[in-house]
């Protein structure tokens, strides 16, 4: 893959809202989605996603533990999108760089492509970060389990 991208789901510290940018521009301009961006050539994977934060949001580093939890590859559109996500660890008023910036309730429909940037994968990835957050941090789940909405099991 010759184009390399990452998006940043960052959860606020209760664990209720995720943070989005209403983007301004094209692709996507009007829509919200992750913050994100390009990885540099020969930039580490992790670093480009802090920096991304720390550039769009003004979330320093130490506010925030970012864990890689998917990848998605785009081959007919010859990039790959790294997936970071992290739940605040003390409160933080973020401050938009270029996009506005919005806190929204977990339990939204984020496959709601008239509002969400992607072709649905916004809900997918929300989705699989909730069905996984439990595995992120080891002690605590970063959002609801969508296996405890549903009375599925947790166990593995």
């Amino acid at each position: 893959m010759n184009r390399l991208y990452n998006l940043v789901a960052v959860i606020d510290a209760a664990g209720e809202n995720l943070l989005f940018c209403l983007r301004r521009r094209p692709p996507y301009q009007g829509l919200y989605n992750f913050v994100g961006g390009k990885i540099e050539p020969g930039e580490e994977h992790l670093r480009a996603a802090y920096r991304e934060l720390r550039e769009e949001t003004g979330i320093p580093e130490d506010a925030i533990g970012l864990v890689k939890v998917m990848c998605l590859e785009y081959p007919m559109e010859d990039c790959r999108m790294e997936v970071y996500a992290g739940r605040l660890n003390r409160l933080v008023e973020p401050v938009a760089e270029l996009n506005e910036l919005a806190w929204l309730p977990v339990g939204q429909d984020y496959a709601d492509v008239s509002r969400f940037a992607g072709v649905g994968n916004l809900g997918h990835i929300v989705q699989y970060i909730r069905a996984y957050t439990d595995l992120l941090d080891g002690k605590e789940k970063l959002l609801p389990s969508r296996r405890a909405e549903t009375g599925a099991s947790d166990s593995r």
